[in-house]
């Protein structure tokens, strides 16, 4: 009797309190699963400490020793990790071309508009955390403050569970957002976002040429690169004389906030196959990774030219994840924060919740907020513009902005 479906993969809650929960997935292979999996594990706001993944190109077998929040879904977790483990019957034709045509759509775009009789500080992290329970994904907001103190919110949304056109499923997010912001909200409407409004919602297509000569760099500057606040050195070596069939990555950098999801998504984006790794992260902070590895076309990697661009570009996905900036916008404080989109065409998750997370414990209001995808340097970029709100003289150091946002994204406070 062959394996089940749903024993794909098996959660197990650790043994006593404070124990890591193991997260076991047993499924047929592809490559990029690895970044997958480890990108609905950041989803859900869980760290990977330990990780273990053995594969022989068509089946594999993965364990990820995780910690997360008493509130953490384990049941939906589950569900979501089932959905990008590829289908026992994928090699059946008319499989194939039932979900090549079900991926080819786009998800429906939906405004999200409501209306409080008066701004606080926090508001809009408050919003975007229900979003994020609700497992709606933001593709952009923008805030309105009108000069009686009236503040206007438009979410431009997509439904990871597709149910956002029922009155059930929009019942269920008013009545949420209605618990978080009480008798301040006003009015609350959705509906689906037509071709002409979703053509507006992909953010202005112009970035200033200082923010994107220095701020999206692919090289690592001589000195301590911009934005890493690490003292701990990254260390990569490729070794091809230790196995027969495989290249061999160590790795040995400082811990952060979706480390292994960098890794394999780096990975993933040069269609490699992780035919074998170990990863493991102290108690402080440091992470050791051994990574056995293959090209597509099954062999090592011995070009000295594809192994050096492969640890270059490793090195500024540790070093240097997520850019982070606080520039002047006329008059005014802008806070930019941009991050690589997968050649899949998905971000990474949660970053607009801890940017928003970030201002509201520095007690900053958020004036309006543009998401946007941008072409540099031949690299798809995911850049959230935040237009600070100083308007009460409670302005921080910009220094310390952008210390704390960082912190706050690579999970270091």
């Amino acid at each position: 009797m062959g394996i089940l479906y749903e024993d794909f993969v098996v959660i197990s809650q650790g043994e006593n309190p404070g124990d890591p929960t193991v997260i076991t997935v047993n499924c047929p292979d592809k490559t990029g699963l690895g970044c997958d999996l480890c990108r609905v594990i950041l989803l859900f706001g869980l760290s990977i400490c330990k990780g273990d993944v053995s594969t022989d190109g068509k089946w594999c077998y993965l364990v990820f020793w995780v910690v997360g929040k008493p509130s953490t879904r384990w049941s939906l977790l589950k569900k979501r990790l089932l959905e990008v483990c590829p289908s026992p019957f994928a090699t059946s034709r008319i499989f194939s071309y039932r979900l090549e045509n079900q991926q080819s759509k786009p998800p429906d775009v939906f405004l999200l508009k409501f209306w409080c009789s008066q701004d606080r500080k926090g508001l809009l992290h408050d919003v975007t955390e229900v979003l994020c329970e609700l497992e709606l994904i933001i593709k952009r907001v923008k805030v309105s403050t009108t000069p009686d103190g009236k503040v206007m919110d438009l979410f431009f949304v997509t439904d990871t569970r597709e149910l956002l056109h029922t009155g059930k499923r929009q019942e269920e997010t008013v009545n949420r957002l209605q618990a978080v912001l009480g008798n301040t909200l006003m009015s609350c409407e959705i509906e689906l976002a037509g071709p002409e409004v979703t053509a507006c919602s992909q953010g202005s297509s112009f970035l200033p040429s200082a923010i994107t000569g220095d701020m999206f760099s692919l090289e690592l500057p001589a000195g301590q690169p911009t934005g890493f606040l690490s003292s701990t050195p990254v260390s990569i070596t490729m070794d091809n004389a230790f196995s027969p069939y495989h290249t061999l990555i160590q790795i040995l950098c400082q811990d952060h906030k979706g480390l292994i999801y960098d890794i394999m998504r780096t990975l993933k984006d040069y269609n490699i196959q992780v035919s074998h790794a170990r990863f493991f992260a102290n108690p402080k902070g440091n992470c050791e990774l051994d990574l056995f590895i293959m090209q597509a076309d099954g062999k090592k990697i011995i070009d000295p030219n594809k192994q050096n661009a492969l640890c270059s570009r490793l090195r500024m996905e540790l070093l240097h994840p997520l850019r982070v900036a606080v520039v002047s916008r006329g008059p005014d404080t802008e806070l930019l924060v941009a991050n690589p989109v997968e050649l899949s065409g998905r971000g990474r998750p949660l970053v607009f919740h801890d940017i928003t997370l970030a201002l509201k414990i520095l007690n900053i209001r958020i004036f309006s907020a543009e998401i946007g995808r941008h072409m540099i340097l031949n690299r798809e970029w995911e850049v959230y513009r935040i237009l600070l709100d100083e308007a009460d003289g409670n302005s921080e150091p910009r220094n310390k902005i952008q210390d704390h946002v960082r912190k706050i994204l690579m999970g270091w406070e």
